[in-house]
């Protein structure tokens, strides 16, 4: 597996940098957000370590960047910004995970092999007439594919994959928007209509079901 590192102290890249490579990872890095854009236009890696406070590029707007193009590669933020807002903005911009500085490389070895976990794990989902290809990151609706924005693909994935399940609001909050803290959850519902509008949703295909007060169920009919 190959790790890019985007991370401007040179003391937390040799620490990481060593510390990954005894874990069996193929590591390259970058210390500042010019060099890695460069990077990640030519060389496929599968995961991204980003700091947020870099030079020339930071660490945000690499992200915004990257999930031009790339929708799937897992993104860590490493950095000490921890306000709820700023969490939120990481997440929004397309990150999968945020780890607060200074932080234990045991936490950080764990969470990268949950991604790797959860990657390998990738298979066909349906709903009804609706197929998702994890692995090509594509969405299939009566053999007409569906463009949906990382966000929505996440959130439809998730329901898939609970189905059956009556899925909070608030369970939805924290498992795809990563935000375990009190949130309005109205937004759920801005994704939620969102999908159904894209997927063109007949009344007899009524897949995803508000169940009000609580949150939305998946199920094929």
């Amino acid at each position: 597996m190959h790790i890019l590192i985007v991370e401007d102290e040179l003391g937390i890249v040799q620490f990481l940098k060593q510390g990954l490579e005894e874990e069996g990872y193929e590591i390259t890095t970058a210390n500042d957000g010019a060099k890695g854009f460069e990077l990640v236009q030519h060389q496929k890696f599968d995961l991204i370590l980003l700091d947020w406070m870099l030079p020339k590029i930071n660490g945000l707007d690499l992200c915004k960047a990257i999930r031009i193009k790339d929708q799937t590669t897992p993104i860590l933020f490493l950095t000490a910004k921890d306000t709820v807002q700023e969490t939120i903005e990481g997440l929004k911009a397309g990150a999968n995970d945020y780890i607060k500085k200074p932080f234990s490389f045991e936490e950080l070895a764990e969470r990268i092999k949950v991604h790797f976990r959860n990657r390998r794990g990738e298979e066909n989902l349906s709903l009804g007439t609706i197929t998702i290809d994890l692995s090509k990151h594509i969405i299939l609706k009566d053999n007409g594919e569906i463009s949906l924005t990382q966000r929505e693909f996440e959130l439809l994935t998730y329901l898939i994959k609970n189905k059956g399940k009556v899925c909070t609001r608030n369970q939805i909050l924290k498992d795809v928007w990563g935000i375990g803290f009190e949130y309005d959850t109205g937004v759920i519902d801005v994704f939620i209509n969102a999908i159904r509008k894209k997927l063109n949703l007949k009344i007899e295909e009524d897949y995803i079901k508000t169940i009000r007060g609580i949150g939305y169920i998946a199920n094929d009919l």
